[in-house]
């Protein structure tokens, strides 16, 4: 299969290259010219954005399937819609749970990573790996991650989980003051896991402690975490001023305001804030009661909130809309939102090499958007996914 794209807005990693034309052929992406190629179909796509597609690396689940359910074939669903809404590469998200479950939901995710790879057919979003969203947290900024199962960071279970997921564990996740933390941190950098802060009453010199100790990515910064003080700057303002830190973020308009998602962008540059959408299994469905992990939970108006206290616990949102929301609140540039949802996550989780960036050799992920920032088509390894 080969054809090639023209459009007068493509997305490259040295800026928005104006008009050429990008070759596909095999379901990589070619070179960019000028010059019409000559002998293949021509796609136009003149007006619109043609760009790398979505990296999604903070997401549980989507249309009734989450990582937690340790089901091959659900899985395979999650891949499938998410790549009809823009995401074309994610890390499965797990939740704070037992020991052996977590250790069963790796095991899955490998499971059907094998298989997808194995199978020239399947068509949806790549699964790049495993972020360990827990079990390493505090209690008092626990959301929705079930607080039975807390403990201290260990690089035992680590190793464990990372054997079951057959190396695929990308990401993990603690609160700063628990024991051994920061030798957490340092191993799992150690070992080539990016290690985050999340769901913590840390201080600011906890969490910067952190992130000397090797921490490099912030949990859905504002959300599990003291709200900034001005005389206790906590996670937030180590958020903020901590160099090379990526911060994640939620752009719904309901987990942060967006006047405060401005605030985060001017203080870190967007370079350094990773669109999330921390979505539920409930993505993609109506309002409804739910389930995260055990917790019962409630779906409405586009959010998800616990039925026991009422506390966020997680979102619906879809990379596409968040990209969307920032360009429309008037925070960043149509160009740097689509980098802030592609770019900017994989370089976060050191997957950069393997997506996010339009660049030859690379599979061809993309997606085309309209000059209003809505999503148009999909394209995964070259195929075009049905919406």
């Amino acid at each position: 299969m080969r054809y090639a794209i023209v459009s007068n807005k493509l997305v490259l990693p040295s800026g928005i290259d104006g008009f050429g034309y990008l070759l596909i052929e095999d379901g990589k992406f070619g070179q960019v010219s000028v010059d019409k190629p000559e002998g293949v179909p021509i796609v136009d796509r003149m007006g619109c954005w043609v760009a790398p597609g979505f990296v999604d690396t903070h997401i549980h689940g989507f249309a009734n399937h989450d990582v937690m359910d340790c089901d091959p074939q659900g899985l395979n669903v999650v891949c499938e819609r998410l790549a009809a809404e823009g995401t074309t590469s994610w890390l499965a998200t797990t939740l704070t749970a037992s020991a052996d479950k977590t250790g069963a939901a790796c095991a899955s995710v490998r499971e059907a990573y094998d298989a997808q790879k194995a199978d020239p057919d399947f068509v949806g979003a790549r699964m790049q790996g495993i972020f360990l969203e827990g079990p390493f947290f505090t209690a008092e900024h626990k959301g929705a991650q079930d607080p039975r199962y807390l403990i201290d960071p260990s690089l035992d279970l680590l190793d464990s989980w990372q054997e079951q997921a057959g190396g695929l564990i990308r990401k993990t996740a603690l609160a700063p003051e628990r024991d051994g933390a920061l030798d957490y941190i340092a191993g799992a950098v150690a070992r080539g896991v990016r290690a985050a802060i999340g769901h913590s009453s840390a201080s600011y010199g906890e969490a910067a402690a952190a992130v000397l100790a090797g921490a490099k990515v912030i949990v859905h910064t504002f959300n599990g975490m003291a709200d900034m003080y001005h005389r206790d700057p906590g996670i937030v303002g180590c958020a903020m001023t901590s160099q090379g830190v990526y911060a994640e973020l939620i752009a719904d308009g309901k987990h942060v305001d967006p006047v405060v998602c401005e605030t985060l962008v001017r203080s870190k540059g967007w370079e350094h804030v990773a669109l999330i959408t921390d979505c539920l299994s409930c993505g993609g469905l109506q309002d409804g009661d739910y389930f995260i992990g055990e917790l019962p939970i409630e779906l409405r108006d586009g959010a998800a909130y616990l039925k026991d206290g009422g506390n966020f616990a997680g979102s619906t949102l879809t990379l596409a809309r968040a990209v969307r929301n920032v360009v429309d609140w008037g925070i960043v540039t149509a160009e740097q939102a689509i980098r802030m949802a592609s770019e900017v996550p994989a370089r976060s989780c050191g997957i950069s090499d393997r997506c996010g960036s339009i660049l030859p050799g690379r599979d061809a992920d993309l997606v085309v958007l309209d000059s209003d920032m809505n999503l148009l088509e999909t394209y995964v390894g070259g195929r075009e996914v049905t919406r």
